[in-house]
């Protein structure tokens, strides 16, 4: 009896812990406004978050022979002093140590393009939010391997930053002013799309003279 129940359960926690399972039944309810408007996001959640990051590239999406990747810019706005809110972004550290970029990676035929740059957002920097609507298209040649690369790039107003998420002892993240985020990240198209996000923040209202 009890070897019959260690089976089940194994064979449970092997389904459970896949690659493409879990963000199957968490990406809709990371898609809730519900979930991630406040700072509800269940410690048993997030502690599962942590174990499911995708590995290889056999789902991987091409076009034409570009690998397609997408990703997200977090963003959030943070009161200095008595002064306005200012706009900050959040970067992580490159896997090969080459300066701060935002998260991004493969987009994976069995996920819509949106439940992709979540999944690599919560892989690689630990945040979930409210995604919005695409900042654009960029293609780019990889220094690595010299493929072409087509990229999608999201918006997302963090809501919750996690403890514990699949990169957190491979990854450093840091938030920045958008000035300090362009000196930082060395690919000229991540700085093409963080352009476009400040050009859609509203714009503060001009102050009347006093005559």
């Amino acid at each position: 009896m009890e070897l019959t129940t260690e089976l089940h359960t194994a064979t449970f926690m092997g389904l459970f812990i896949s690659r493409n399972l879990p963000f199957k039944l968490f990406l809709p309810f990371l898609f809730s406004k519900k979930l991630i408007s406040g700072n509800f996001f269940p410690k048993q959640l997030e502690s599962v978050m942590c174990l499911v990051a995708r590995t290889g590239r056999h789902l991987q999406r091409y076009d034409g022979g570009c690998r397609q990747v997408v990703g997200c810019i977090p963003y959030r706005y943070r009161r200095k002093g008595s002064q306005k809110k200012e706009l900050e972004v959040l970067l992580i550290s490159a896997q090969n140590g080459n300066g701060m970029q935002f998260p991004k990676g493969g987009w994976e035929t069995d996920e819509c393009i949106e439940q992709a740059a979540l999944r690599e957002t919560i892989e690689e920097a630990g945040v979930v939010g409210s995604i919005e609507s695409i900042l654009g298209k960029w293609l780019y040649k990889s220094k690595r391997k010299d493929t072409l690369h087509e990229a999608y790039m999201f918006p997302l107003l963090v809501k919750k930053q996690l403890e514990n998420f699949p990169e957190k002892n491979i990854r450093k993240r840091r938030w920045m002013a958008v000035a300090e985020a362009k000196e930082v990240c060395p690919h000229a198209w991540m700085k093409e799309a963080l352009d476009v996000l400040v050009s859609r923040q509203p714009q503060p209202r001009p102050t009347r003279m006093e005559i």
